[in-house]
């Protein structure tokens, strides 16, 4: 006799097969995002967080190679706050929260038109020590993982637009 999870998990890859599902970055059907994610030139960043931002967005989205000749351009502005969490009766802080927030445009090169904009936060934690450099290591690594984060959130946000609003050529 079948347990009741095997029913379940037969049950809902039935129902998941049947409501249309499609991968948003794969090929089939009558888009590419990848196409369409290899035309984006991502614009510099102003500061070292900037940078590094708009690094990691041209590796997710053209790992490969540079945009020859880029359809759309992507510009970002990332800015950062940090505020103090536990607080000891001494009046020292132990926890901080490095807050980021990125505001995008993706603008189509030849019209100038702006395509689709938003914004992404978050809040990574971090510790502070009692020595200086840790702290100082600590809070570089929460700005770090806090831009990668940023970066797959945009990814995905684009993936988004370009499959609900095709621009690139259907593949066949």
């Amino acid at each position: 006799m079948l347990s009741f999870k095997t029913i379940y998990l037969c049950a809902s890859v039935c129902l998941l097969a049947a409501c249309g599902f499609q991968p948003l970055y794969g090929s089939k059907g009558t888009t590419n995002v990848i196409a369409d994610f290899s035309l984006i030139d991502v614009a510099q960043g102003k500061d070292r967080n900037g940078q590094l931002l708009t690094n990691e967005l041209k590796h997710l989205l053209n790992p490969l190679k540079e945009p020859v000749r880029p359809k759309y351009r992507l510009v970002v502005q990332l800015t950062q706050s940090t505020r103090s969490l536990a607080i000891k009766k001494t009046a020292l802080a132990t926890r901080a929260n490095l807050n980021a927030v990125v505001k995008y445009n993706l603008i189509l090169n030849q019209t100038g038109e702006l395509l689709t904009s938003g914004s992404n936060n978050i809040a990574v934690s971090y510790n502070i020590y009692s020595a200086e450099y840790a702290t100082i290591a600590a809070e570089k690594d929460a700005a770090n993982r806090a831009i990668k984060e940023l970066a797959q959130d945009i990814r995905l946000q684009l993936g988004a637009y370009f499959k609900n609003f095709p621009q690139s050529v259907p593949v066949r």
